[in-house]
C-alpha cells in the first residue's frame, strides 16, 4: 500500500530505488559492503560468533545450579532455539551474498527483519520473544566486534527506468534509511553507493544534510520515524525538492517521478556547458566560485565543474573514525599535498581540524556529559587544547604549502587570546620545521566569523588576519540560538533573519572597506535563492560544494550588482527581509 513520510528537503532532485535500512543497535556497529572474494570469511565471521555464543550458553546449561529457576534453564534453551533458527542463520547468509553487506551489518538488518515478524503475531507470548531475539543478536554482535575488514564499496549500476518495476533482481539503484548516520557512515558511503538518502533526524544543515549536497544526490531528513515505517527492500521515491519519501509508490506515481527525474539529469547536463565560463556578472564583477571539500580526491570533482580553487578543505575527516588514533604528521602531510597538487596551481584553503557538536571524532570520543557540545570544547578550542596535536596539523599543512598556494583557516574564534595563542603555536610550528632542516611554505592567515561575538570585533580579527570566511550554518545558530541538527527545532533556523543578514553585510562591508579578502564558505553560499543578495550586498567570494557550482555561477551571470546593491539594502532593513526577497 503507497503511503508517504514527510521530512525536511536537504539536497534537491529525485531518488527512486529499493530501500536499504541501516538498523539500530545499543552496540557500534560498522556498515560498510565488501567484495566478493570476502563473502566466506564473512560467512565464517558470524559463525564463529554464533558458535561461540551457542558454546557459552551451553555451558551455562552444564553450569547452572540443580535449584535455579526452571524460567531460566527455559529461556537458554529458548535462546539456543534462536540462535540456531534458520531463519536467521540463512537470511544472514542472504544479505552477505546477495547484498554484500558485512557481517554485522547483515545480523542486524536479519534482526530487523525477523522483529517486524514477531511485532505482527497475535500470540503474547510469542511477541515478547522479540526481546529475546535481541539479546541473542547482541551478544553474536559482542563477539564479532573487533574483526574490522576494509570497506569496499561496490561499483555503482544503473537500469533504464522503465525497467524498474519490471526487474526484480538486485541490480538496482539502492536507497539509503537510517534513524542517524555519522560523518564517519558518510565518508564510508560517498563513493555513488546510494541514490539518495533518509533519515529520522537531522535539519537543513546537520552533517548528513551537508554531505548529501555534496555527493549531489537527493535526500530528506527530519523525517521521524521512517526507518521504523520503510521495511527492507520496499521501493521508494525520495523527492528532495519537496521533502516527501513515497513508499511502494504506485505505477503512475511512479512514471510521474521518472519523468522529474529525467527532467533533473537534463538541467544538470545543461548547467555542465557554462563548465569553462568565467563567472562575471553583466556589470563586469568577477566572481570567485570556489570548492569545499572533505578529503584530497574531492578536488577531482571541483576542477571538473570550474572551481577556481578550494575555499573550504575540511581537514576534520582525515581524523574521523579512527578510535582514537589520531593521523600522524607525514598522512596529514600526504594527503594536504594530494590536495594543493589536484588543485593544478590553484589556491588550497585548508581549515584547521573542527570536531565536537555534530561532528564527534568517533563515538568513544562523543562525550554525553557535555550538555550542549556545541558550546563546549570543539574547533580550536580544542585544538589549543591539545597543542602537540594542533603543532602536529600545523607543521603538516606548512609543508604542504611548498607545493602550491595554501591558506591558513581557523574555525571558531572568538576572544583575542586564542586569536594570539594561535599565532603563537603557527610561528612555534615553524620554527620546529626549521630546526629539523624541513621545508614548508608561505601560509595567507583567515578565519572564521561563525560566533556572533567575531563578526562584533571584525576591527580585532582584521588586524591579525589576511582575509575571512564567514561559516553562516555555525553563525545562524549561534546566532537564533538554535540547535541546527535538531529537527524539533529546524524550522526555527532561517538565514534570512534580520540579526543573521545584518552579521553577514557588516562583515562582508568592513573587509571590503580595508581591502581584505572575505568569502561564505556556509550553506549560504550554495543556495541559489539568495545568490543575488549576497551580491548585492558586496560579495564575490562564494565557496561552496562542487555540486551546486554551476547552478550558482548560472546566477552569477544573469546577475548586475549595481541594479542589485539598493535592493540588497531594502531586504537588509526589512522586517521580513524573506517577503522582500521573494518579491
Amino acid at each position: 500500500m503507497t503511503f508517504s513520510v514527510h521530512g525536511i528537503p536537504v539536497a534537491r532532485g529525485v531518488a527512486i530505488g529499493r530501500a536499504v535500512i541501516v538498523a539500530s543497535s545499543r552496540l557500534d556497529v560498522a556498515h560498510y559492503f565488501i567484495t566478493s572474494d570476502q563473502v566466506e570469511s564473512e560467512i565464517d565471521r558470524v559463525r564463529a560468533g554464533r558458535n561461540a555464543v551457542v558454546d557459552e550458553l551451553q555451558r551455562l546449561q552444564q553450569e547452572m545450579p540443580k535449584d535455579a529457576p526452571h524460567e531460566l534453564a527455559a529461556l537458554l534453551d529458548v535462546h539456543l532455539m534462536l540462535l540456531q533458527d534458520e531463519a536467521l542463520t540463512s537470511g544472514v547468509k542472504h544479505w552477505i551474498r546477495d547484498r554484500l553487506y558485512n557481517a554485522e551489518w547483515a545480523l542486524t538488518t536479519q534482526f530487523e527483519v525477523i522483529s517486524r515478524q514477531f511485532d505482527e503475531m497475535e500470540d503474547e507470548y510469542l511477541r515478547e520473544r522479540k526481546a529475546d531475539l535481541e539479546q541473542v543478536v547482541e551478544r553474536v554482535l559482542r563477539r564479532m566486534l573487533g574483526a574490522a575488514s576494509p570497506v569496499v564499496a561496490p561499483p555503482v549500476r544503473h537500469k533504464r527506468q522503465q525497467d524498474l518495476l519490471l526487474d526484480d533482481t538486485l541490480d538496482v539503484p539502492l536507497v539509503l534509511v537510517a534513524h542517524d548516520l555519522s560523518p564517519a557512515d558518510m565518508l564510508q558511503f560517498k563513493q555513488s553507493v546510494f541514490a539518495g538518502f533518509v533519515t529520522d533526524v537531522g535539519g537543513k544543515t546537520s552533517h548528513t544534510a551537508i554531505v548529501a549536497r555534496s555527493m549531489d544526490i537527493p535526500a530528506v531528513v527530519g523525517a521521524r520515524s521512517a526507518s521504523q515505517l520503510i521495511r527492507q527492500d520496499d521501493w521508494i521515491i525520495i523527492d528532495g525538492d519537496a521533502g516527501v519519501v513515497i513508499v511502494d509508490p504506485s505505477p503512475i506515481i511512479l512514471a510521474e517521478y521518472g519523468f522529474r527525474q529525467r527532467q533533473g539529469e537534463l538541467e544538470r547536463e545543461r548547467l555542465s556547458r557554462l563548465r569553462n565560463t568565467a563567472a562575471i556578472t553583466l556589470d563586469g564583477q568577477r566572481i570567485e566560485l570556489l570548492a569545499n571539500i572533505e578529503m584530497p580526491d574531492d578536488t577531482l570533482p571541483a576542477l571538473k565543474v570550474g572551481a577556481v580553487g578550494v575555499g573550504l578543505f575540511r581537514s576534520e575527516f582525515l581524523f574521523m573514525g579512527r578510535h582514537g588514533r589520531l593521523p600522524d604528521e607525514e598522512e596529514q602531510y600526504q594527503a594536504y599535498r594530494r590536495a594543493v597538487e589536484g588543485m593544478q596551481g590553484l589556491p588550497v584553503t585548508i581549515r584547521t581540524v573542527d570536531v565536537g557538536a555534530d561532528k564527534p571524532l568517533d563515538d568513544a570520543h562523543h562525550d554525553d556529559a557535555h550538555l550542549n557540545p556545541a558550546l563546549g570544547l570543539r574547533a580550536i578550542r580544542w585544538s589549543l587544547a591539545d597543542p602537540a596535536m594542533f603543532l602536529t596539523q600545523l607543521r603538516a599543512i606548512l609543508r604542504a604549502a611548498a607545493h602550491g598556494q595554501v591558506n591558513l583557516l581557523i574555525p571558531m574564534l572568538a576572544h583575542g587570546s586564542e586569536i594570539r595563542q594561535t599565532l603563537s603555536l603557527i610561528d612555534h610550528a615553524r620554527v620546529q620545521l626549521d630546526n629539523q632542516g624541513m621545508v614548508y611554505g608561505p601560509l595567507k592567515l583567515g578565519a572564521m566569523i561563525e560566533i556572533p561575538a567575531a563578526a562584533l570585533t571584525l576591527k580585532l580579527f582584521l588586524k591579525y588576519f589576511d582575509f575571512l570566511s564567514i561559516g553562516t550554518n555555525d553563525l545562524i545558530q549561534y546566532t537564533l540560538a538554535i540547535d541546527r541538527a535538531d529537527e524539533s527545532v529546524a524550522h526555527l533556523y532561517d538565514p534570512l533573519h534580520p540579526a543573521v543578514l545584518r552579521l553577514v553585510a557588516d562583515t562582508i562591508a568592513e573587509c571590503n572597506a580595508q581591502g581584505k579578502g572575505v568569502s561564505v564558505c556556509g550553506e549560504m553560499a550554495g543556495d541559489t535563492a539568495l545568490t543575488r543578495l549576497l551580491l548585492g550586498l558586496g560579495l564575490r567570494s562564494f565557496s561552496m560544494h562542487p555540486a551546486q557550482i554551476l547552478a550558482v555561477k548560472q546566477e552569477v551571470l544573469r546577475a548586475d550588482t549595481g541594479k542589485l546593491r539598493p535592493w540588497a539594502q531594502t531586504v537588509l532593513e526589512a522586517d521580513e527581509p524573506a517577503s522582500v526577497l521573494a518579491r
